[in-house]
């Protein structure tokens, strides 16, 4: 188990005090608001230059000025909408050079029931087959860069349901949206065992974070609420950030991958869903079920690459 000095208080720029970035490329998806933005921000003020992946890039400039200044070289804006291939393929392909840190920070939580051209679950295909798209079009820049980590915020909710393989997009269960957005997290968890196991010789690890509940865009289906209910429970979006940083730039993660944080620590492996902000789920930790993800998403991957 990793522990930290940094706890549920901590905030992203305490987190990151006093390492030194220059030289170093990073990359956050859902960089427009909220923990992706805050994530940018610190990346970028320890010397990191830092590309802000989002829809909308006109959000995203304003961040980006408010970041540092107007036409700061350390700070791009690119176009990145993971729901759809094409637009993942064609940012992968427009990347030049190493790459030390992606952040896959974007995502959508229990929206109304929606699928993709390519008939997948919405939550499913943002969530984690785009971010699977873009980690996987990127290998080579992060082989590159030989000590580069990738960082997957996922969610408590994942406790909510495993993947269930048979059935991603909803074919045959009725569509619930927290299952949806639950079955994505999980999905993310077992990207970072999978592509640790898998990449691990190339220089490049992975974990996922649950950062906590924080009031953000993310929160729009369900009213602007986490649904947590406990004040006392509720992080500020620079803590929220503070695990998505420790994990991305900490030298405590130094050659660690394959794990889920919480508060800036790693999170004990449970066998029943804990009705808390706790634990990880085992299913979401098992080996086997991160390697028959990855070849089905591959899979869907390739369906989809062959359609278009």
């Amino acid at each position: 188990m990793i522990t930290t000095p940094f706890g549920f208080s901590s905030t992203a720029a305490e987190v990151a005090a006093g390492i030194d970035l220059s030289g170093r490329r990073a990359l956050v998806t859902g960089a427009s608001s909220g923990l992706g933005a805050e994530t940018a921000r610190v990346l970028a003020s320890r010397g990191a230059e830092v590309t802000l992946a989002v829809r909308d890039t006109a959000a995203g400039e304003r961040v980006a000025k408010d970041i540092g200044s107007a036409g700061d070289e350390a700070l791009r804006v690119a176009r990145l909408d993971l729901a759809d291939p094409a637009s993942v393929a064609a940012f992968t392909a427009a990347w030049h050079g190493p790459l030390d840190i992606l952040v896959n920070n974007a995502g959508v939580m229990a929206c109304p029931e929606q699928y993709t051209p390519q008939g997948w679950e919405l939550q499913f295909a943002t969530n984690h087959l785009g971010h699977f798209a873009l980690a996987t079009g990127l290998h080579g820049a992060l082989a590159a860069a030989q000590a580069a980590r990738i960082v997957v915020v996922s969610s408590t909710g994942h406790q909510r349901s495993p993947v269930v393989l048979d059935d991603l997009h909803f074919g045959f269960r009725a569509y619930e949206p927290w299952a949806a957005y639950a079955q994505s997290k999980t999905a993310n968890v077992l990207f970072a065992v999978e592509a640790t196991r898998r990449w691990a010789a190339d220089g490049i690890t992975a974990n996922a974070l649950m950062p906590g509940a924080v009031v953000t865009n993310l929160q729009r289906h369900i009213g602007g609420s986490s649904g947590r209910g406990a004040a006392d429970q509720m992080k500020t979006v620079e803590q929220g950030a503070a695990t998505s940083v420790l994990l991305a730039v900490s030298p405590l993660l130094d050659g660690v991958g394959g794990r889920y944080f919480n508060d800036c620590n790693e999170a004990e492996v449970v066998d029943r869903r804990t009705g808390t902000l706790h634990g990880v789920a085992r299913y979401a930790v098992d080996p086997d079920n991160a390697r028959r993800l990855w070849d089905v998403s591959e899979a869907l991957l390739a369906d989809a690459a062959g359609a278009s």
